[in-house]
């Protein structure tokens, strides 16, 4: 039986170190002879350093995966050669950077990291079109750039490149590896680190494992998880639930050409990879340290919820996802240390928190945060928000969240049942509520936006739409009305500016910061219709970004907001830190907290209603502030001795005054 992630771990136990270097001992010299007219003595001595530290995690994790397998030493060895080969391929400039990084392990942690994501056509056409943008990233102040999938992936349905037939392959019509490590070069010279997802639970049916695979070759159908009849499906299924109800059911489909029963937990196009086969994970290893040694710095993760299966489980979140996960980061820290891997689960949120650690996955997507900002949105109250943030916003002090509005995906309501129970609500039904409230359909709305896997019978489903069309700017424009656009504006600002003064790495979804609308021209795309998410991916409007300079416009205001708060974030040493501390307000629509740093602090209050909503100034002065306070937002000092009011949808961050 594998462990519990939340297990104490036995890597101090002295005889897991014993035979984890015994391993070595054995398996090393048999490693260098395969590689030894590669090697310069200086630097192997370097690398087996690093080894030597690295190499008992993970003997570890693999052995709690497939230490009961009677070859398992075999397969050690080959995923040492894969391990060392990555490291020999890895160019000067990229171990300089490693160098540096072993240096300042907490790199991601700075005030100064602010991320952005995009996809690479809808942004700037291709890879040159790119490096022609990085004067706007720099303008901006994008230190973290996410390109969305950018990899070879079947034409027509692709799961927006999620579906990949080649990990060491661009989509051609976007340009070649070699122009992607020269972005990269590039990006790294401007101060900004390049993220790209590694899909690692499943491949394109178009992959040429997958090929093979069908071809019937045994070692590739070994890559994946197949059946010859339904009795282990059925097996499987009796515990779990659909995925993508609107794409088919179950998990399963039957491909004819096969005689076989493939595991699709997504799309019938995307087979999933089977984490237990050694052979594969040794596979999936080299592809992911080819890609850290494009000069990839942060590889996201996708979909780590799903790599391990058991029947009787719902196989999410299963121990051997964490460690097929762990292992992958032994392997990346031997290699490549400047790189870190952060995760995507889309799950509860104790179970988001139990991929975030040291050895497992150094950054995570924050969905909670996500979600319970656009529930306070909705129903102008904080509490659950406030709540959950006091729960679960405390992580491993080397790992970092990754804070966002939205991103290419859908808004999911990831929030705990318990939270919303606590707060006297029933937990179905306002699910239920938020989806009708983000797309329209609420009496009293501002949002608009679109379902996304509704099920009808249940009226369970998630929602589509750009930032700006989902606070309320889309249905203003149509109103014509002055007081609700700027309500609309001041939502926007509202919402980025709680991602920017929380802690953790902000993330933008290029687009928003310009308010950018919902696009709904994808429904006329035969290739795009079913798929609402492509409603808030519209292609970046150069146009409208030449008006962010000038603040009489809708995209001036929301830009240059976005630019005061991130630049208060990046200069105020309140925020060159992780530490966030949860304050109590006296008022359900404001949500307050303290960030602090040495001797430095200030209280971040945010308005989450559409009415002035006041604070006592006792209560300021319980929190440490004076009568008199500056709000380093717009500069304003406010005298607070009865009450401070905030204005609808205002952050202010209070410090005292010099």
């Amino acid at each position: 039986m594998i462990q519990h992630p939340t297990t104490p771990l036995p890597d101090a136990d002295p005889e897991i170190r014993r035979r984890a270097a015994e391993s070595l001992r054995r398996l090393l010299p048999r490693v260098e002879a395969r590689v030894h007219d590669q090697i310069e003595p200086e630097a192997w001595d370097a690398f087996t350093r690093r080894l030597e530290e690295h190499f008992p995690k993970l003997f570890l994790y693999l052995h709690l995966l497939y230490g009961s397998h009677y070859d398992f030493l075999f397969h050690l060895e080959d995923i040492l050669t894969t391990v060392t080969q990555a490291w020999l391929e890895r160019d000067g400039e990229l171990q300089a950077l490693d160098a540096l990084r072993e240096t300042d392990p907490r790199w991601y942690q700075s005030s100064r990291i602010l991320g952005a994501a995009c996809y690479v056509d809808l942004f700037a056409d291709d890879l040159a079109g790119l490096r022609e943008r990085i004067p706007y990233l720099v303008e901006l102040g994008v230190t973290y750039l996410h390109l969305m999938p950018l990899f070879r992936s079947p034409e027509g349905d692709n799961d927006g490149g999620y579906a990949v037939s080649s990990y060491r392959e661009v989509d051609e019509a976007l340009g070649t590896m070699a122009q992607l490590r020269e972005l990269s070069t590039q990006l790294r010279h401007h101060g900004i680190s390049l993220v790209v997802d590694f899909v690692l639970n499943h491949t394109s049916d178009e992959h040429p494992w997958a090929r093979r695979a069908a071809a019937g070759d045994p070692e590739h159908q070994g890559y994946y998880r197949l059946f010859p009849d339904r009795e282990l499906p059925d097996a499987y299924e009796r515990s779990m639930a659909d995925v993508f109800p609107d794409d088919h059911a179950g998990s399963f489909i039957y491909r004819n050409d096969m005689g076989r029963w493939v595991w699709t937990t997504f799309h019938n196009y995307q087979w999933d990879l089977n984490y237990q086969n050694p052979k594969l994970l040794d596979r999936m290893l080299g592809e992911m340290l080819f890609l850290a040694n494009q000069g990839v710095e942060v590889l996201r993760f996708d979909a780590v919820a799903f790599l391990w299966k058991e029947i009787g489980t719902d196989s999410q979140n299963l121990p051997g996802a964490h460690w097929v996960i762990r292992a992958m980061s032994a392997a990346l820290k031997i290699v490549a240390p400047a790189s870190v891997i952060k995760s995507e689960a889309i799950v509860h949120p104790d179970e988001v928190r139990r991929y975030i650690h040291h050895d497992e996955c150094q950054l995570s997507y924050n969905p909670e945060l996500m979600a319970l900002m656009w529930d306070s949105l909705a129903t102008r109250k904080t509490a659950v928000l406030h709540n959950a943030l006091e729960r679960r916003l405390t992580i491993p002090e080397d790992c970092q969240w990754v804070n966002y509005i939205r991103c290419h995906d859908d808004i999911g309501w990831a929030f705990s049942n318990t939270d919303i129970l606590a707060s006297g609500f029933d937990p179905d039904e306002h699910r239920r509520f938020l989806t009708r409230f983000y797309t329209g359909i609420h009496p009293g709305t501002f949002a608009r936006g679109l379902p996304f896997q509704l099920n009808p019978a249940t009226g369970d489903g998630r929602v589509s739409g750009a930032c700006a069309s989902l606070c309320g700017l889309e249905r203003a424009l149509e109103l014509d009305d002055p007081k609700e656009i700027d309500h609309a504006v001041r939502r926007i600002l509202l919402m980025h500016g709680v991602i920017l003064t929380l802690g953790g790495i902000p993330l933008i979804y290029l687009g928003d910061e310009i308010a950018m609308l919902n696009d709904y021209s994808f429904q006329q795309d035969p290739e795009r219709s079913s798929d609402s998410r492509w409603v808030h991916r519209p292609r970046f409007d150069w146009d409208r970004a030449e008006q962010r300079h000038d603040t009489d416009t809708i995209p001036g205001r929301v830009f240059q907001g976005l630019l005061r708060f991130i630049q208060l974030r990046k200069q105020h040493p309140a925020f060159n830190s992780s530490n966030t501390q949860l304050v109590e307000t006296g008022n359900d629509h404001l949500l307050g907290y303290f960030r602090s740093h040495g001797e430095h602090g200030v209280l971040v209050l945010a308005n989450f209603d559409d009415h002035p909503q006041e604070i006592e100034g006792r209560r300021l002065r319980t929190l440490g502030l004076r009568k008199t306070v500056i709000d380093m937002v717009d500069g304003d000092a406010i005298f607070a001795a009865q009450s401070l009011t905030l204005e609808p949808y205002r952050l202010m961050v209070l410090a005292r005054p010099q």
